[in-house]
């Protein structure tokens, strides 16, 4: 069998042999030798390509800029769009156009995982290294430092010499055929360092080592003239190898200052051992749901979400909530028994993704959950049909599309850490929206009179509304949405680490971290636990931390002032001007995976979501209603015990107030009513308590409504009324008599 399998990959492979590998010695003993057995295959990216730049004193291709397309053609091409129902939609793309809606060109091999962590920090090895914080487990690609001069969690890999002897190994644990590199230089806010040119070996057993070549000469590849911008570099001949080691030969100087610095990932297709007839054990397992798992631009994700439609149209509906500043709309997609409809006593809940058009993977995320839903729904998997009757839900996959197009078009690898962050104008959204917790906190400062604050709906500040105020279209969209629908509960996706944050997220007296909790804290904290501990790779205890700081100290989870501080977030403002309760989930330490990656992160991603939205069904809910009329009361205060925070009714008079299991005691009120209270009891089942509340009008308040109607008063009304007047008849002649008094016993004393 295995004999076969070594013919059946030498046939894969076309041409050459390689030798069986082993586990090299640690000492860092090298040699290279150009004779040795390596199988060398034709890249697709030959040196006769002039869609990347050359340098002819190398013959090797690099790029500064974005994966490229696939170069103009006259022959017609088929696109397959495969929807969520396993229908396959063909359609005839031709030449510019094709170009066009495909967007960047798909790498021939995937990166090995350096900055999604796939590869482990102990298949990294360096010459050498300067400290601990700058060692080889640095040197992954987009990598971010701590801020502190000397962290322990620096930037990049950064030799402790300066020769051209150092380099940085990848041990790819199987043989694998390389075909490229991706360079960037140290992220540090004290230092610049960067590699200009770099050298390239392979070899199977890490002791002898192939030069890659250009032609007879030993190739020597561009590398950066900035920090930040991602280089590619692809081999004109691949090469099948064990490890592959980064030799940088030219660095900045920065007079004698200057360190070998670099991070990177490396690009290669890993082949099947033939030794290995386990294989199926050993490789990660893919998705077992038929979603569609790639990178969708615009046109393809509004493609998506009309095949889901589609293919559900009694459970789903697509609509636009507002327009980009380059006019691509900010589409939803609705799903519920009853699209288009609120119906007395159902939740609302939203997901948002794409508010940084760069950290995709909440994007894709949301395109898949829509395509299982929609499938588990036809195929009647009971939790998702209680889900769908019980939950209307707004899944909003992209707040910032112009950022998006800009990422996209660059490539998931190239696209570095900031490109298409910012909307079109340059605005970071999450801290977009209007500052409610300064104008929140300026009030209990100055205010000596507490029953006079108020802790909810907190009025959006006059200057921020104006035209000429600094906002964003997409932020005016949501805020307008948030308004429109009365959601229960909400998750802004984002990407770049793997934690769940919760508000506040500014700090009170704008410190740069500092815990701030509000009166909601225990529940924000089960919010955020729910997501969190569901999610295969935030519960794992072994995982390393992605970038700066190690959140597995704090279970995953973590009040978001105390890791930074962000005015103006979108958690903050929900809580603070509706009633719904929105936390931050950042999905994976790569703010953009490669398509190779979507399917895992599926599957480490698909629980938490649907756990999460289940939350919306903890605490009590209920209708507040007029106890002579039976109607809803619209704007009721709840008011829990002990919470200083209140939430009020919709426009039917239904509420829901998310809480903790425990025994509450909740007041309902509202105005021209008396208030009402009873004491509620949360369990610890997966739907909420009932309470509702029936309010009795005030006198007056009947009096106002009757008046205003042209309406004849009842007879039990004018008989209060009568009584209301000569009870103020008696106190009003009490009082005078008194004064009478008091004057005539004055008068004689004079």
């Amino acid at each position: 069998m295995a004999g076969v399998l070594h013919f059946l990959l030498l046939l894969f492979l076309h041409c050459g042999s390689f030798i069986l590998i082993s586990a090299g010695p640690e000492d860092g003993t090298t040699t290279v030798d150009s004779d040795a057995a390596f199988t060398t295959t034709e890249s697709l990216f030959s040196a006769g390509r002039t869609n990347f730049s050359e340098v002819p004193t190398t013959g090797f291709t690099t790029s500064n800029s974005k994966l490229t397309t696939k170069p103009p053609t006259t022959t017609t091409t088929t696109e397959r769009l495969t929807g969520d129902t396993g229908k396959t939609a063909e359609r005839a793309v031709s030449g510019k156009d094709a170009e066009e809606e495909e967007g960047p060109l798909e790498l021939e091999c995937p990166p090995l995982g350096l900055e999604s962590l796939k590869v482990k920090d102990n298949q990294l090895r360096a010459s050498s290294f300067k400290r601990k914080g700058l060692g080889p487990h640095r040197g992954r690609l987009n990598i971010q430092s701590g801020i502190e001069d000397g962290d322990i969690y620096d930037g990049a890999w950064c030799a402790q010499y300066r020769d051209k002897k150092q380099w940085l190994e990848v041990d790819a644990r199987q043989l694998t055929r390389f075909t490229g590199v991706i360079l960037q230089g140290r992220n540090s806010i004290w230092s610049w360092d960067v590699v200009h040119t770099y050298k390239v070996q392979f070899s199977n057993d890490s002791l002898v080592w192939k030069p890659c070549m250009n032609g007879t000469e030993e190739a020597v590849f561009e590398g950066n003239q900035d920090a930040e911008t991602p280089v590619l570099a692809l081999f004109n001949t691949s090469t099948v190898a064990r490890y592959i080691r980064i030799n940088p030969q030219t660095w900045y100087q920065n007079g004698t200052d200057g360190d070998i610095c670099l991070r990177a990932e490396v690009l290669g297709c890993t082949l099947p051992d033939p030794n290995n007839i386990y294989a199926w054990q050993t490789q990660p397992a893919e998705s077992r749901d038929k979603l569609d798992f790639r990178h969708h631009n615009y046109k393809e994700m509004r493609k998506l979400m009309k095949l889901v439609n589609e293919a559900c149209p009694d459970i789903t509906r697509i609509y636009s909530i507002g327009k980009s500043y380059t006019g691509l709309k900010l589409y939803v997609m609705e799903i519920s028994d009853n699209p288009g409809k609120h119906e007395l006593g159902e939740p609302e809940f939203r997901y948002v993704a794409g508010m940084h058009g760069n950290e995709v993977l909440g994007r894709e995320l949301l395109l898949n959950l829509m395509q299982y839903i929609c499938q588990e729904y036809k195929r009647g998997d009971q939790r998702i049909v209680h889900l769908v009757k019980e939950t209307r839900i707004h899944l909003l996959p992209s707040m910032n599309p112009d950022g998006y197009e800009m990422a996209f078009k660059k490539g998931s690898e190239l696209s570095g850490w900031a490109l298409g962050r910012y909307s079109y104008e340059g605005i970071d959204m999450n801290h977009n929206f209007a500052d409610l917790n300064s104008v929140m906190w300026t009030a209990i400062e100055l205010e000596t009179d507490r029953s006079k604050l108020i802790n909810h709906y907190f009025p959006i500040p006059e200057q921020y509304t104006s035209e000429e105020a600094f906002v964003a279209s997409e932020t005016r969209a949501v805020i307008n949405w948030m308004q429109d629908i009365p959601f229960v509960l909400s998750a802004n996706l984002h990407g770049g680490e793997l934690v769940v944050t919760y508000p506040y997220d500014m700090t009170r007296d704008w410190a740069p971290r500092e815990h701030t909790p509000t009166s909601d804290e225990s529940f924000f904290r089960w919010l955020a636990t729910a997501y969190a501990s569901t999610n295969q790779v935030m519960s794992n205890p072994d995982r390393r931390p992605c970038h700066n700081k190690d959140f597995l100290r704090y279970n995953n989870i973590i009040n978001g002032a105390d890791w930074h501080n962000v005015p103006g977030s979108m958690n903050d403002f929900s809580y603070l001007h509706t009633n719904c309760f929105e936390v931050t989930v950042e999905l994976s330490c790569d703010k953009f995976p490669h398509a190779s990656e979507l399917p895992i992160e599926w599957e480490n991603n698909r629980e938490s979501l649907l756990i999460y939205m289940e939350q919306v069904h903890r605490g009590i809910k209920g209708v507040v209603r007029d106890k002579d009329t039976e109607a809803g009361i619209a704007d009721a205060i709840i008011k829990v015990d002990d919470i200083d925070h209140h939430i009020r009714s919709v426009a039917d008079g239904d509420y829901w107030r998310l809480l903790n299991p425990g025994e509450y005691r909740v007041t309902a009120s509202a105005e021209g009513y008396y208030p009402s209270s009873r004491t509620c009891y949360v369990m610890y089942d997966h739907y909420p308590t009932i309470c509702d509340f029936r309010l009795t009008k005030m006198p007056k308040q009947r009096l106002k409504e009757i008046l205003a109607k042209g309406g004849k008063l009842p007879k039990d009304l004018q008989l209060r009324l009568r009584q209301l007047r000569l009870r103020k008849l008696r106190v009003t002649t009490k009082a005078m008599n008194q004064r009478r008094v008091a004057a005539a016993k004055r008068a004689k004393r004079v």
